[in-house]
């Protein structure tokens, strides 16, 4: 299974996740890399990033207590390539593992995860419920209160913009513009 292809991905991630909440996060996680794969010159590996961010929560559905630890295991039982294994457990970096993201994808997966539920949180208090017109200056509202979709750690989303070299505004805007384009695909689950 070194080529894993999107459907043995899905599968594999049906297979431990039930939850519609973490079938849409995943699917707008694989839907954001694909995006910045290609915005970043990366074009011809989109399938790869967006593999990776499809199974980056593999293991938290069923194993939260051991999130990024178990689905190393399940992946390597299923015979998943390091390089995803790698990547997607590296999100985990300084929480639950020591595995630092040294790729861009795994930096850009290190940044966008929490990034994606406070967007995806903020879109859902809009009279639209969608990402479509939601904006900067909205997000950065909400993210500004530590109540407003407090799981979502402005921390690691900081270290994120950090580890990429990117100011936070930019990381929020272009998050946003990467929900925008793939919105369809997670909004149809469930």
């Amino acid at each position: 299974m070194s080529e894993l292809t999107r459907q043995a991905a899905w599968e594999l991630l049906t297979e431990y996740n039930k939850d519609t909440f973490h079938l849409k996060h995943a699917v707008t996680v694989e839907g954001v890399m694909k995006y910045f794969a290609g915005s970043l010159g990366y074009g011809d590996e989109a399938e790869f990033w967006g593999i990776v961010g499809l199974l980056h929560d593999l293991d938290f559905e069923l194993f939260p207590d051991q999130h990024c630890i178990k689905e190393q295991e399940i992946m390597r039982e299923n015979g998943v390539d390091e390089r995803i294994i790698h990547a997607a457990a590296s999100h985990g970096y300084m929480l639950t593992v020591d595995i630092v993201p040294e790729h861009e994808m795994e930096k850009v997966l290190y940044a966008v995860d929490e990034l994606t539920g406070l967007i995806g949180a903020a879109a859902i208090m809009r009279p639209s419920k969608s990402v479509q017109d939601l904006e900067l200056k909205s997000v950065k509202k909400k993210y500004k209160s530590k109540g407003f979709a407090a799981g979502c750690s402005r921390e690691v989303i900081e270290r994120g913009a950090q580890m990429l070299g990117w100011e936070l505004d930019r990381l929020i805007e272009q998050t946003i513009i990467a929900m925008r384009s793939c919105e369809e695909e997670y909004s149809e689950i469930g």
